[in-house]
């Protein structure tokens, strides 16, 4: 099985989100073995509709890339962050 490219996956969830995506940057920071860190940077207007109310929006995001990662045997860390 080829592995997803989680910058892509996750940049293509978040851009209808923002209404500066020129500003968004997905960027991996650590890939070991089972363990993959995420940091989403995005304009500091977005930041708010990335969180979403109670934090729904980015734990939907969390999910849907959790079972991504799930299936080939990872763990992966996401967190939002504004320049």
């Amino acid at each position: 099985m080829k592995e997803i490219n989680y910058e892509k996956f996750l940049s293509d969830l978040v851009v209808p989100l923002v209404l500066h995506p020129e500003d968004l940057v997905v960027k991996t920071f650590d890939d070991d073995g089972d363990t993959v860190t995420i940091q989403i940077m995005v304009h500091p207007d977005d930041v708010g509709r990335v969180i979403g109310r109670r934090g729904r929006v980015i734990n939907s995001i969390r999910t849907i890339a959790y079972a991504c990662a799930a299936r080939y045997g990872k763990k992966i860390d996401i967190s939002v962050d504004s320049f």
